[in-house]
């Protein structure tokens, strides 16, 4: 005889990552006060640590922002448990210029609340800051007159 195994109810962390995911905004509604969040354009030498709720607050604003509001993150996994998040998917955007670029976050929880945060993407620290970044504006041509 076969059994099929039961589904398990969804972990409230899959839950909170769900919601996160469908507004960045509410990040902060879930975090730790002393939350912190290492962005996606890191380096060794620059790890661009944002400590604090406000810090990240700012951080998540500031992507939006640069995105004109265009911003989504397409998500295809969630995995959790009492301690870890991970999610797979797509960072879409249509400005500054258009882009679709795999991600990973990954997330680690203390007491229900989100203390630590790893924003990961499929391409290296300096294409994904050249992908934020507005295009040049073509100059004019000169008058052949």
């Amino acid at each position: 005889m076969t059994r099929t195994p039961q589904r398990a109810a969804e972990h409230p962390h899959t839950k909170i990552l769900r919601v996160i995911y469908q507004d960045l905004t509410r990040l902060v509604d879930y975090a730790a006060h002393d939350i912190v969040l290492h962005p996606a354009d890191r380096t060794t030498e620059d790890p661009r640590v944002r400590r604090g709720i406000r810090a990240v607050r700012a951080h998540e604003h500031a992507l939006i922002r640069m995105t004109e509001h265009t911003l989504v993150m397409d998500v295809e996994h969630i995995v959790a448990n009492d301690h870890f998040g991970t999610v797979l998917g797509v960072l879409r955007a249509q400005r500054p210029r258009e882009l679709s670029v795999p991600f990973c976050g990954l997330w680690r929880f203390a007491d229900g609340r989100i203390a630590e945060h790893w924003e990961n993407t499929a391409c290296g620290p300096d294409e994904l800051r050249r992908l934020f970044t507005p295009p040049p504006t073509p100059r004019p041509l000169a008058d052949a007159g």
